[in-house]
Protein backbone atom coordinates (compact mmCIF):
# COMPACT_ATOMS: atom_id res chain seq x y z
CA UNK A 1 0.00 0.00 0.00
CA UNK A 2 1.52 3.52 -0.87
CA UNK A 3 2.01 6.17 1.55
CA UNK A 4 -0.30 9.28 1.10
CA UNK A 5 2.04 12.60 1.33
CA UNK A 6 -0.46 15.85 1.10
CA UNK A 7 1.47 18.54 -0.52
CA UNK A 8 0.87 22.44 0.74
CA UNK A 9 2.53 25.40 -1.34
CA UNK A 10 0.99 28.04 -3.10
CA UNK A 11 3.43 28.14 -5.69
CA UNK A 12 2.03 25.67 -8.72
CA UNK A 13 5.58 24.95 -9.49
CA UNK A 14 7.00 23.88 -6.81
CA UNK A 15 4.04 21.54 -6.10
CA UNK A 16 4.06 20.07 -9.74
CA UNK A 17 8.22 19.13 -8.90
CA UNK A 18 6.97 17.89 -5.33
CA UNK A 19 4.20 15.46 -6.84
CA UNK A 20 6.39 14.36 -9.80
CA UNK A 21 9.58 13.79 -7.17
CA UNK A 22 7.19 11.71 -5.10
CA UNK A 23 5.98 9.70 -6.76
CA UNK A 24 8.73 8.82 -8.84
CA UNK A 25 9.83 7.54 -5.15
CA UNK A 26 6.49 5.74 -4.77
CA UNK A 27 4.17 7.61 -3.15
CA UNK A 28 0.91 8.63 -3.32
CA UNK A 29 0.05 12.71 -3.34
CA UNK A 30 -2.70 15.08 -2.69
CA UNK A 31 -2.23 18.76 -2.39
CA UNK A 32 -3.60 22.06 -1.44
CA UNK A 33 -2.61 25.04 -2.53
CA UNK A 34 -3.02 27.45 1.16
CA UNK A 35 -3.31 26.21 4.77
CA UNK A 36 -7.58 26.77 4.52
CA UNK A 37 -7.42 24.30 1.69
CA UNK A 38 -4.82 21.99 3.42
CA UNK A 39 -7.37 21.76 6.62
CA UNK A 40 -10.26 21.11 4.58
CA UNK A 41 -7.75 18.37 2.89
CA UNK A 42 -7.43 17.05 5.99
CA UNK A 43 -11.04 16.30 7.11
CA UNK A 44 -11.38 14.04 3.84
CA UNK A 45 -8.03 12.30 3.55
CA UNK A 46 -5.78 10.49 5.84
CA UNK A 47 -1.95 11.00 4.83
CA UNK A 48 1.35 9.75 6.21
CA UNK A 49 2.98 12.62 5.63
CA UNK A 50 2.22 16.84 4.97
CA UNK A 51 4.59 18.90 3.40
CA UNK A 52 3.83 22.36 4.10
CA UNK A 53 4.86 25.60 2.84
CA UNK A 54 5.43 28.46 5.99
CA UNK A 55 4.76 31.44 3.85
CA UNK A 56 1.34 31.39 1.92
CA UNK A 57 -1.75 33.72 2.05
CA UNK A 58 -5.07 33.37 3.79
CA UNK A 59 -3.30 30.97 6.02
CA UNK A 60 0.29 30.45 6.62
CA UNK A 61 2.44 27.31 7.67
CA UNK A 62 2.51 28.11 11.24
CA UNK A 63 -0.94 29.24 11.72
CA UNK A 64 -1.74 25.58 9.98
CA UNK A 65 0.47 24.15 13.15
CA UNK A 66 -1.30 25.89 15.71
CA UNK A 67 -4.91 24.85 14.70
CA UNK A 68 -3.98 21.56 14.12
CA UNK A 69 -2.32 21.45 17.99
CA UNK A 70 -5.66 22.87 18.71
CA UNK A 71 -7.65 20.22 17.48
CA UNK A 72 -5.46 17.60 19.37
CA UNK A 73 -5.87 19.29 22.69
CA UNK A 74 -9.71 19.26 21.91
CA UNK A 75 -9.90 16.10 21.56
CA UNK A 76 -8.44 12.60 20.12
CA UNK A 77 -10.18 13.16 17.16
CA UNK A 78 -7.57 16.19 16.38
CA UNK A 79 -4.69 15.32 13.46
CA UNK A 80 -1.85 14.25 14.83
CA UNK A 81 0.62 13.31 11.85
CA UNK A 82 4.13 14.14 11.15
CA UNK A 83 4.47 17.73 8.81
CA UNK A 84 7.71 18.67 7.68
CA UNK A 85 7.80 22.45 7.02
CA UNK A 86 9.89 23.92 3.72
CA UNK A 87 11.22 26.97 4.03
CA UNK A 88 13.39 29.43 2.30
CA UNK A 89 16.86 29.67 3.14
CA UNK A 90 16.65 33.05 5.06
CA UNK A 91 13.49 31.94 7.03
CA UNK A 92 15.48 29.60 9.00
CA UNK A 93 14.50 31.37 12.38
CA UNK A 94 10.67 30.13 11.36
CA UNK A 95 11.48 27.22 10.47
CA UNK A 96 12.69 26.86 14.30
CA UNK A 97 9.65 28.44 15.38
CA UNK A 98 7.53 25.59 13.55
CA UNK A 99 9.01 23.13 15.09
CA UNK A 100 8.50 24.96 18.81
CA UNK A 101 5.16 24.10 17.28
CA UNK A 102 4.84 20.67 16.74
CA UNK A 103 6.36 20.29 13.20
CA UNK A 104 8.77 16.77 12.86
CA UNK A 105 11.76 18.37 10.45
CA UNK A 106 12.07 21.21 7.72
CA UNK A 107 13.61 21.57 4.37
CA UNK A 108 14.90 24.69 2.71
CA UNK A 109 14.29 25.04 -0.79
CA UNK A 110 15.60 24.25 -2.98
CA UNK A 111 14.77 20.52 -2.18
CA UNK A 112 17.76 17.82 -2.36
CA UNK A 113 15.86 14.68 -4.10
CA UNK A 114 17.72 12.40 -1.68
CA UNK A 115 17.67 14.35 1.40
CA UNK A 116 13.74 14.81 0.86
CA UNK A 117 13.25 10.87 0.63
CA UNK A 118 15.32 10.61 3.65
CA UNK A 119 13.37 13.17 5.79
CA UNK A 120 10.20 11.69 4.91
CA UNK A 121 11.23 8.13 5.21
CA UNK A 122 11.88 8.65 8.52
CA UNK A 123 8.81 10.17 9.40
CA UNK A 124 6.92 7.78 7.75
CA UNK A 125 8.76 4.96 9.90
CA UNK A 126 8.55 7.44 13.16
CA UNK A 127 4.65 7.35 12.39
CA UNK A 128 4.83 2.98 11.98
CA UNK A 129 6.45 2.57 14.99
CA UNK A 130 3.95 5.12 16.69
CA UNK A 131 1.13 2.74 15.42
CA UNK A 132 2.69 -0.58 16.34
CA UNK A 133 2.72 0.44 20.14
CA UNK A 134 -0.66 1.41 20.00
CA UNK A 135 -1.58 -2.04 18.32
CA UNK A 136 0.85 -3.35 21.22
CA UNK A 137 -0.93 -1.30 23.51
CA UNK A 138 -4.56 -2.61 22.69
CA UNK A 139 -3.29 -5.96 22.79
CA UNK A 140 -2.50 -5.77 26.25
CA UNK A 141 -5.31 -4.20 27.13
CA UNK A 142 -7.75 -6.31 25.61
CA UNK A 143 -5.85 -9.36 26.98
CA UNK A 144 -4.69 -10.56 23.34
CA UNK A 145 -3.71 -14.03 22.79
CA UNK A 146 -3.06 -16.58 20.53
CA UNK A 147 -5.83 -19.27 19.43
CA UNK A 148 -5.96 -21.93 21.97
CA UNK A 149 -6.54 -25.56 20.72
CA UNK A 150 -5.57 -28.67 18.74
CA UNK A 151 -8.69 -30.50 17.96
CA UNK A 152 -9.29 -30.92 14.26
CA UNK A 153 -11.59 -28.36 14.19
CA UNK A 154 -10.08 -25.52 15.48
CA UNK A 155 -6.86 -26.53 13.38
CA UNK A 156 -9.24 -26.21 10.25
CA UNK A 157 -10.41 -22.61 11.50
CA UNK A 158 -7.51 -21.19 11.88
CA UNK A 159 -5.75 -22.74 8.78
CA UNK A 160 -8.54 -20.71 7.07
CA UNK A 161 -8.22 -17.95 9.05
CA UNK A 162 -4.55 -17.21 8.13
CA UNK A 163 -5.07 -17.97 4.31
CA UNK A 164 -7.80 -15.32 4.13
CA UNK A 165 -5.40 -12.76 6.70
CA UNK A 166 -3.20 -12.57 3.52
CA UNK A 167 -5.92 -10.56 1.17
CA UNK A 168 -8.13 -8.24 1.62
CA UNK A 169 -11.21 -9.95 1.09
CA UNK A 170 -13.99 -9.15 3.46
CA UNK A 171 -14.88 -12.10 6.30
CA UNK A 172 -17.74 -12.98 8.04
CA UNK A 173 -17.52 -14.81 11.21
CA UNK A 174 -19.75 -16.93 12.52
CA UNK A 175 -20.67 -18.83 15.20
CA UNK A 176 -22.33 -19.35 18.92
CA UNK A 177 -21.80 -15.97 21.43
CA UNK A 178 -18.65 -16.88 23.38
CA UNK A 179 -16.95 -18.69 20.18
CA UNK A 180 -13.97 -16.60 20.25
CA UNK A 181 -15.62 -14.17 17.03
CA UNK A 182 -12.99 -11.25 18.59
CA UNK A 183 -10.29 -13.13 18.91
CA UNK A 184 -10.23 -14.75 15.01
CA UNK A 185 -10.69 -11.45 14.48
CA UNK A 186 -8.00 -10.17 16.12
CA UNK A 187 -5.62 -13.06 14.83
CA UNK A 188 -6.99 -12.38 11.13
CA UNK A 189 -5.45 -8.68 11.70
CA UNK A 190 -2.43 -9.79 12.92
CA UNK A 191 -1.16 -12.20 10.45
CA UNK A 192 -2.24 -9.52 7.69
CA UNK A 193 -0.30 -6.99 5.99
CA UNK A 194 -2.30 -3.96 8.21
CA UNK A 195 -1.04 -5.80 11.57
CA UNK A 196 0.93 -2.21 11.78
CA UNK A 197 -2.43 -0.47 11.76
CA UNK A 198 -5.23 0.07 13.48
CA UNK A 199 -7.70 -3.04 14.71
CA UNK A 200 -10.88 -0.89 15.20
CA UNK A 201 -13.75 -3.07 17.30
CA UNK A 202 -17.87 -1.85 17.26
CA UNK A 203 -20.71 -3.64 18.61
CA UNK A 204 -23.55 -3.10 16.45
CA UNK A 205 -26.12 -3.92 19.09
CA UNK A 206 -24.53 -1.83 21.89
CA UNK A 207 -25.67 1.22 20.80
CA UNK A 208 -28.82 3.18 19.39
CA UNK A 209 -28.73 3.45 15.60
CA UNK A 210 -28.64 7.04 15.64
CA UNK A 211 -25.22 6.59 18.23
CA UNK A 212 -24.03 4.01 16.07
CA UNK A 213 -24.21 5.96 12.57
CA UNK A 214 -22.10 8.83 14.77
CA UNK A 215 -19.73 6.08 16.42
CA UNK A 216 -19.05 4.65 13.14
CA UNK A 217 -18.89 7.43 10.40
CA UNK A 218 -18.54 10.53 12.38
CA UNK A 219 -20.20 13.91 11.78
CA UNK A 220 -19.69 17.28 10.85
CA UNK A 221 -19.63 20.54 12.88
CA UNK A 222 -23.03 21.86 13.39
CA UNK A 223 -24.97 18.55 12.18
CA UNK A 224 -26.73 18.78 15.57
CA UNK A 225 -27.11 20.25 18.64
CA UNK A 226 -23.65 20.07 20.75
CA UNK A 227 -21.70 19.12 17.60
CA UNK A 228 -19.58 22.03 18.09
CA UNK A 229 -16.63 20.74 16.23
CA UNK A 230 -16.01 17.95 13.31
CA UNK A 231 -15.73 14.60 15.35
CA UNK A 232 -14.12 11.66 13.02
CA UNK A 233 -15.56 7.83 13.62
CA UNK A 234 -14.56 4.81 13.89
CA UNK A 235 -14.40 3.95 10.26
CA UNK A 236 -11.98 6.91 9.63
CA UNK A 237 -9.94 6.10 12.68
CA UNK A 238 -9.60 2.61 11.04
CA UNK A 239 -7.97 3.91 7.95
CA UNK A 240 -5.09 1.69 6.76
CA UNK A 241 -6.08 -1.47 8.94
CA UNK A 242 -8.83 -3.25 9.85
CA UNK A 243 -12.72 -2.77 11.38
CA UNK A 244 -14.27 -5.88 12.98
CA UNK A 245 -18.15 -5.11 13.20
CA UNK A 246 -18.99 -7.45 15.84
CA UNK A 247 -23.16 -8.47 16.12
CA UNK A 248 -23.74 -7.58 12.60
CA UNK A 249 -26.95 -8.95 12.06
CA UNK A 250 -28.34 -6.33 14.21
CA UNK A 251 -27.24 -3.43 12.21
CA UNK A 252 -30.11 -1.09 11.15
CA UNK A 253 -31.53 -0.94 6.97
CA UNK A 254 -30.11 2.47 7.00
CA UNK A 255 -26.57 2.02 8.21
CA UNK A 256 -26.52 -1.12 6.05
CA UNK A 257 -26.31 0.96 3.18
CA UNK A 258 -23.99 3.15 4.34
CA UNK A 259 -21.69 0.18 4.86
CA UNK A 260 -22.32 -1.29 1.35
CA UNK A 261 -21.17 2.08 -0.04
CA UNK A 262 -17.67 1.79 2.25
CA UNK A 263 -17.23 -2.13 1.00
CA UNK A 264 -18.03 -0.91 -2.90
CA UNK A 265 -16.61 2.54 -2.87
CA UNK A 266 -14.20 3.20 0.01
CA UNK A 267 -16.24 5.97 0.62
CA UNK A 268 -18.65 7.47 3.21
CA UNK A 269 -20.67 10.71 4.38
CA UNK A 270 -20.07 11.54 7.63
CA UNK A 271 -23.63 12.45 9.70
CA UNK A 272 -24.29 15.98 8.58
CA UNK A 273 -22.10 16.07 5.47
CA UNK A 274 -21.97 16.09 1.88
CA UNK A 275 -18.24 15.78 1.38
CA UNK A 276 -16.91 12.33 0.43
CA UNK A 277 -14.51 10.86 2.77
CA UNK A 278 -12.65 8.16 1.22
CA UNK A 279 -10.84 5.43 3.60
CA UNK A 280 -8.96 1.93 2.85
CA UNK A 281 -9.98 -0.67 5.58
CA UNK A 282 -10.89 -3.90 5.50
CA UNK A 283 -13.82 -5.16 7.20
CA UNK A 284 -14.40 -8.15 9.17
CA UNK A 285 -17.69 -8.94 10.53
CA UNK A 286 -19.43 -11.52 13.09
CA UNK A 287 -22.65 -12.52 13.71
CA UNK A 288 -24.61 -15.40 15.51
CA UNK A 289 -27.75 -15.50 13.86
CA UNK A 290 -28.46 -16.88 10.82
CA UNK A 291 -27.94 -14.33 8.16
CA UNK A 292 -29.20 -15.60 5.13
CA UNK A 293 -32.46 -16.50 7.17
CA UNK A 294 -32.66 -12.52 7.99
CA UNK A 295 -31.64 -12.00 4.40
CA UNK A 296 -34.97 -13.51 3.63
CA UNK A 297 -36.84 -12.21 6.47
CA UNK A 298 -36.39 -8.79 4.58
CA UNK A 299 -34.36 -6.93 7.39
CA UNK A 300 -30.90 -7.28 5.96
CA UNK A 301 -29.68 -6.33 2.93
CA UNK A 302 -28.97 -9.28 0.24
CA UNK A 303 -26.54 -7.25 -1.34
CA UNK A 304 -24.60 -6.37 1.90
CA UNK A 305 -24.33 -10.24 2.80
CA UNK A 306 -22.73 -11.33 -0.45
CA UNK A 307 -20.11 -8.32 0.04
CA UNK A 308 -19.70 -9.34 3.97
CA UNK A 309 -19.76 -13.10 2.80
CA UNK A 310 -16.52 -13.04 0.20
CA UNK A 311 -14.46 -15.93 2.81
CA UNK A 312 -17.29 -17.25 5.71
CA UNK A 313 -15.67 -19.17 8.75
CA UNK A 314 -17.95 -21.21 11.06
CA UNK A 315 -16.46 -20.94 14.39
CA UNK A 316 -17.01 -24.77 16.25
CA UNK A 317 -19.32 -24.25 19.86
CA UNK A 318 -17.16 -25.58 22.31
CA UNK A 319 -18.50 -29.01 23.14
CA UNK A 320 -17.62 -29.76 19.15
CA UNK A 321 -14.06 -29.25 20.71
CA UNK A 322 -14.03 -31.21 23.56
CA UNK A 323 -10.35 -31.92 23.40
CA UNK A 324 -9.46 -28.43 23.57
CA UNK A 325 -10.87 -27.59 27.05
CA UNK A 326 -8.54 -28.79 29.08
CA UNK A 327 -5.45 -26.52 27.20
CA UNK A 328 -8.15 -23.58 27.36
CA UNK A 329 -8.87 -24.37 31.20
CA UNK A 330 -5.19 -23.92 31.93
CA UNK A 331 -4.74 -21.29 30.03
CA UNK A 332 -7.31 -19.14 32.10
CA UNK A 333 -6.31 -20.70 35.30
CA UNK A 334 -2.77 -19.67 34.93
CA UNK A 335 -4.06 -15.46 33.51
CA UNK A 336 -6.61 -15.58 36.73
CA UNK A 337 -4.07 -16.52 39.38
CA UNK A 338 -1.62 -14.36 38.53
CA UNK A 339 -4.28 -11.77 38.81
CA UNK A 340 -5.31 -13.14 41.95
CA UNK A 341 -2.04 -12.89 43.06
CA UNK A 342 -2.62 -17.02 43.50
CA UNK A 343 0.28 -18.45 41.49
CA UNK A 344 -0.30 -21.63 43.53
CA UNK A 345 -3.94 -22.91 42.22
CA UNK A 346 -4.11 -25.86 40.62
CA UNK A 347 -7.05 -27.81 38.41
CA UNK A 348 -7.56 -31.26 40.48
CA UNK A 349 -8.11 -34.08 37.41
CA UNK A 350 -11.66 -34.59 38.66
CA UNK A 351 -12.06 -30.72 37.63
CA UNK A 352 -10.55 -31.47 34.17
CA UNK A 353 -12.68 -34.68 34.12
CA UNK A 354 -15.68 -32.44 35.19
CA UNK A 355 -15.08 -29.71 32.50
CA UNK A 356 -14.69 -32.31 29.95
CA UNK A 357 -18.02 -33.72 30.85
CA UNK A 358 -19.74 -30.38 30.85
CA UNK A 359 -21.52 -29.04 27.71
CA UNK A 360 -21.02 -25.60 28.10
CA UNK A 361 -23.47 -23.54 26.76
CA UNK A 362 -21.77 -20.60 26.91
CA UNK A 363 -18.65 -21.51 25.09
CA UNK A 364 -15.11 -19.94 25.98
CA UNK A 365 -16.48 -17.21 27.29
CA UNK A 366 -18.52 -19.58 30.41
CA UNK A 367 -15.54 -21.49 30.28
CA UNK A 368 -13.65 -18.57 30.99
CA UNK A 369 -15.78 -16.91 33.90
CA UNK A 370 -16.16 -20.32 36.02
CA UNK A 371 -12.18 -20.40 35.83
CA UNK A 372 -11.63 -17.04 37.12
CA UNK A 373 -14.57 -17.25 39.68
CA UNK A 374 -13.08 -20.47 41.24
CA UNK A 375 -10.08 -18.98 41.65
CA UNK A 376 -11.80 -15.89 43.46
CA UNK A 377 -13.78 -18.07 45.52
CA UNK A 378 -11.87 -21.19 46.30
CA UNK A 379 -9.98 -21.59 49.74
CA UNK A 380 -7.65 -24.30 48.39
CA UNK A 381 -5.14 -24.32 45.80
CA UNK A 382 -6.67 -27.46 44.31
CA UNK A 383 -9.90 -26.51 42.34
CA UNK A 384 -11.63 -29.55 42.19
CA UNK A 385 -15.39 -29.83 40.97
CA UNK A 386 -17.46 -28.28 43.94
CA UNK A 387 -15.61 -24.98 43.48
CA UNK A 388 -16.45 -25.02 39.23
CA UNK A 389 -20.46 -24.85 40.14
CA UNK A 390 -21.17 -26.61 36.88
CA UNK A 391 -24.75 -27.21 36.13
CA UNK A 392 -25.72 -30.91 36.23
CA UNK A 393 -28.15 -30.81 33.70
CA UNK A 394 -25.50 -29.82 31.34
CA UNK A 395 -23.18 -32.58 32.32
CA UNK A 396 -22.75 -35.14 29.30
CA UNK A 397 -22.37 -38.98 29.97
CA UNK A 398 -19.83 -39.92 32.18
CA UNK A 399 -20.41 -43.87 31.47
CA UNK A 400 -18.33 -45.41 28.90
CA UNK A 401 -21.15 -45.54 27.09
CA UNK A 402 -21.59 -42.39 27.08
CA UNK A 403 -17.95 -41.62 26.23
CA UNK A 404 -17.84 -44.11 23.56
CA UNK A 405 -21.32 -41.86 21.64
CA UNK A 406 -19.05 -39.08 22.36
CA UNK A 407 -16.20 -40.22 20.38
CA UNK A 408 -18.19 -41.46 17.34
CA UNK A 409 -18.30 -38.33 15.74
CA UNK A 410 -14.48 -38.02 15.91
CA UNK A 411 -11.79 -38.28 13.52
CA UNK A 412 -9.61 -42.27 14.42
CA UNK A 413 -6.46 -40.13 15.56
CA UNK A 414 -8.54 -38.02 17.63
CA UNK A 415 -10.98 -40.51 19.20
CA UNK A 416 -8.05 -42.15 20.49
CA UNK A 417 -6.39 -39.05 21.93
CA UNK A 418 -9.71 -38.65 23.53
CA UNK A 419 -10.13 -42.06 24.93
CA UNK A 420 -6.58 -42.15 25.90
CA UNK A 421 -6.70 -38.85 27.67
CA UNK A 422 -9.99 -40.18 29.67
CA UNK A 423 -8.02 -43.46 30.85
CA UNK A 424 -5.40 -41.74 32.33
CA UNK A 425 -7.80 -38.88 33.82
CA UNK A 426 -9.92 -41.98 35.60
CA UNK A 427 -6.33 -43.77 37.05
CA UNK A 428 -5.27 -40.25 38.44
CA UNK A 429 -8.70 -40.09 40.21
CA UNK A 430 -8.44 -43.66 41.57
CA UNK A 431 -5.01 -43.15 42.88
CA UNK A 432 -6.38 -40.09 44.01
CA UNK A 433 -3.51 -38.33 42.06
CA UNK A 434 -0.71 -41.03 42.89
CA UNK A 435 1.24 -41.62 39.34
CA UNK A 436 3.10 -44.85 40.79
CA UNK A 437 -0.42 -45.94 41.48
CA UNK A 438 -2.02 -44.85 38.10
CA UNK A 439 0.94 -46.52 36.44
CA UNK A 440 0.30 -49.38 38.22
CA UNK A 441 -3.37 -49.55 37.38
CA UNK A 442 -2.39 -49.16 33.91
CA UNK A 443 0.83 -51.61 33.82
CA UNK A 444 2.45 -48.87 32.26
CA UNK A 445 5.86 -47.70 33.57
CA UNK A 446 5.88 -44.24 35.60
CA UNK A 447 8.48 -42.51 33.13
CA UNK A 448 6.11 -43.16 30.45
CA UNK A 449 2.88 -42.41 32.22
CA UNK A 450 4.09 -39.10 33.36
CA UNK A 451 5.82 -37.98 29.43
CA UNK A 452 2.09 -38.88 28.36
CA UNK A 453 0.34 -36.50 31.33
CA UNK A 454 2.96 -33.86 30.01
CA UNK A 455 1.87 -34.38 26.44
CA UNK A 456 -1.54 -34.18 26.90
CA UNK A 457 -1.88 -31.69 29.82
CA UNK A 458 -2.98 -33.50 32.45
CA UNK A 459 -2.95 -31.95 36.06
CA UNK A 460 -2.43 -34.13 38.60
CA UNK A 461 -3.50 -32.48 41.31
CA UNK A 462 -5.28 -34.20 43.79
CA UNK A 463 -8.87 -33.16 45.04
CA UNK A 464 -8.72 -30.66 48.70
CA UNK A 465 -9.79 -32.93 51.60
Amino acid sequence: MKAKILVVDDDPDIMTVLQDRLESLGYETVTASDGVRALETLERETPGVMLLDLEMPRLSGLDVLKRLAQSRQAGPDGQDLPIIVMTAHGTIAKAVEAMKEGAYDFLTKPFDVDHLSIVIRKALERESLKRQVECLRTEVETRYAKIIGTSSKTKTVIELAKRAANSDASVLLLGESGTGKELFARSIHQWSPRRTMPFVVINCVALTDTLLENELFGHEKGAFTGADRLQKGKVEMADGGTIFLDEIGDMAPALQAKLLRILQDHEFNRVGGSRLVRVNIRVIAATNKDLQQIVKAGSFREDLYFRLNVVSLALPPLRERQEDIPQLAEFFLKRHAQDAKKPQMRLTADAIAAMSRYSWPGNIRELDNTVARAVVLGPYEAIGPDQLALSAQDARPSSDEGQAAGYQDLPYHESMEQHSRTIILRALQSANGSQTKAAERLKLQRTYLARLIRQKNISTEPPPS
